[in-house]
């Protein structure tokens, strides 16, 4: 193997080091960012749980019951 073809295939070697590491910092992002969706998401839904809940109090408040249930 000639000096050019050694030193391309260092360069190439190093770019693909370079390019693992930056896909094992994206997996991690990757994995970090679903995390947050799923919590997120279980805070919206108890967030729409309790407004529910509120707005189902609010409703039973305003309404009157009909004479013959009192």
């Amino acid at each position: 193997m000639n000096d050019e073809s050694a030193h391309r295939l260092e360069r190439i070697e190093a770019h693909v080091t370079h390019l693992e590491h930056q896909v094992e910092q994206l997996n991690g992002v990757l994995i970090e960012q679903g995390r947050l969706v799923e919590q997120l998401k279980r805070q919206a839904q108890r967030q729409s749980a309790t407004l529910e809940a509120i707005e189902m109090d609010r409703i039973k408040a305003t309404n009157p019951k009909p004479p013959h249930y009192q």
